[in-house]
């Protein structure tokens, strides 16, 4: 069998799928989501089991020769006040303590932009903090600010990916696709590509999670006046709602009440998708928010990939929180090199 692998705070499997198609073998793995992880059961494996990493005895956890996750990201977040000394913000020390624990040759640590600028209530940055810490316990550190579109993944998708070897020291796999395809790299994959073959919303039995978005009287009213590329201000002056006029009047968030152009790359796939007032989420042809479905297929999801969960929200939570299978497959591709 391949490299074994443990994985922490791994939800619906989207990291974990990506490793088990590059080869490696996942032993063990933990997320304190119900319907995430009932989720993974039905489309990885077996190996998971629910519950809270902080609780855990970390001594039941098995050796493997790598770690991969990173802790749930509100406490970086950007919209959020990026104070680590939270609970959330403890679950990085948390993983440390693990990485320390189990030894292994190698960790993939993965998170959101705010990681860079988090700080502790003293002022210091948490990204060299780690650094220095995963660095005192015998790790050689490399980290890149990965934008998923330049791996041909149909969505700009920016997170923080770190990696960790014991021998060596990691350098990420090269580019290969970029915004205008020059010096023999691919175009990004546009968003057409990704689902403009998915037929009309509720006419094939053949696709699942295809449904007719819920929207409101003013989300109507916003996919209506939204073009492509466009944003709030292509609104009219007399929307009913009270921010988009504030937005209108002040600018800034300017993915926001967006519409998606189908010979672009998507923004950030957010665990919002559902909604047209958190991202970029209306359809490029048609006046309506993305579907399931065409969030999944953003995120590399394979069409088979079904879900176990009891609630839309526990499916969106799912699908926006993952790393695209994609991304996670060429990276765990690459790190193989530094695992012979």
């Amino acid at each position: 069998m391949g490299n074994k692998v443990v994985s922490l705070f791994s939800g619906g499997g989207g990291l974990d799928l990506g490793f088990k198609q590059a080869g490696y073998d996942i032993i063990w793995a933990i997320d304190n989501n119900k319907d995430a992880v009932n989720t993974y059961k039905k489309n990885v494996g077996d190996e998971i089991f629910c519950g809270d990493l902080m609780a855990v005895d970390i001594n039941i956890i098995p050796h493997a020769d790598v770690v991969i996750g990173g802790p749930p990201c509100q406490s970086f977040s950007l919209a959020g006040k990026r104070q680590c000394d939270d609970a959330r913000g403890q679950l990085v020390w948390r993983y440390l303590d693990i990485i320390k624990k189990l030894s292994p040759k190698a960790f993939l640590f993965e998170n959101v932009i705010g990681l860079l600028s988090a700080k502790d209530s003293k002022g210091n940055k948490i990204i060299d903090k780690l650094l220095k810490a995963f660095g005192k316990i015998g790790y050689n550190v490399t980290w890149k600010l990965v934008n998923a579109a330049e791996y041909g993944i149909p969505q700009l998708r920016k997170r923080v990916i770190i990696v960790g070897l014991k021998k060596g020291k990691f350098v990420f796999p090269e580019t290969t696709h970029s915004e205008d395809g020059a010096n023999g790299k691919h175009k990004y994959v546009c968003v057409e590509s990704a689902i403009g073959d998915l037929p009309e919303v509720g006419t094939s039995e053949m696709v699942t999670e295809h449904e007719y978005p819920t929207m409101s009287q003013l989300d109507k009213y916003i996919c209506a006046h939204v073009k492509p590329g466009g944003n709030y201000m292509d609104i009219p002056d007399d929307v009913p709602s009270a921010r988009i006029r504030r937005l209108k009047r002040e600018g800034g968030h300017t993915t926001c009440y967006g519409r998606m152009r189908h010979d672009k790359p998507a923004y950030t796939i957010n665990t919002y998708f559902n909604r047209p007032n958190v991202g970029c989420n209306i359809h490029y042809k048609y006046d309506r928010i993305i579907t399931l479905r065409e969030a999944m297929r953003l995120q590399t999801f394979p069409d088979n990939y079904e879900f176990v969960s009891t609630s839309k929200q526990g499916k969106n939570l799912i699908v926006g929180n993952a790393v695209p299978p994609k991304l996670a497959y060429v990276l765990a591709s690459k790190l193989k090199e530094y695992l012979k």
